[in-house]
């Protein structure tokens, strides 16, 4: 038979974007580190674009004050901080492992991103992916480390009610009530 069950399809669908998501951020991670030279000239590229950020009239006013305080005095730390946690947190992604945390880790490096004035269509296809993710949650664990390990049992929350059974003794036999 040729039927297709889309009980199968839809969760396949969610593993494909969890996947392409994944390997969408360990190429970010690693075309810094490979041409953009950000370990060659450690905080060069960095520092420029965070400059060119205060000059952005897109780029809110409290996320410039935080650009100038912290970013740019911990230019060098994020400068290796930033490249790593993309690798690790795509291939986490694409093996998916701590899957739902490695999302929210990337939805706020993401927010980051288009805080400092950087919205284009790439920018809403990942955010519109990690907001995909988080909504369909229980797909997203499907040929998945989390599944296999049964990690994903230690982040879901269960929405349905729990059967308690009590025992009442009762003459000679047992009598269960579920409530």
């Amino acid at each position: 038979m040729k039927v297709i069950k889309n009980v199968y399809l839809f969760p396949f669908l969610i593993v494909l974007i969890r996947v392409l998501f994944g390997i969408g951020w360990l190429l970010a991670g690693t075309t810094k580190i490979t041409e953009k030279s950000w370990f060659k000239e450690p905080g060069l590229f960095l520092r420029e674009y965070l400059l060119n950020s205060l000059h952005e009239p897109n780029v809110p006013t409290f996320y410039k004050t935080f650009i100038e305080n912290i970013a740019i005095e911990q230019v060098m730390v994020l400068n290796y901080v930033i490249p790593i946690a993309q690798i690790i947190l795509g291939i986490f992604l694409i093996a998916g492992l701590f899957t739902i945390p490695s999302i929210l880790i990337c939805l706020f490096m993401h927010i980051n991103f288009i805080l400092s004035g950087n919205m284009n269509l790439i920018s809403l296809v990942l955010y519109t992916s990690a907001f995909s993710l988080i909504i369909f949650r229980s797909d997203v664990y499907h040929f998945s480390l989390d599944k296999y390990f049964n990690l994903y049992t230690l982040l879901t929350i269960n929405g349905h009610k729990s059967e308690k059974t009590v025992s009442v003794p009762s003459n000679q036999e047992q009598l269960s009530i579920n409530l």
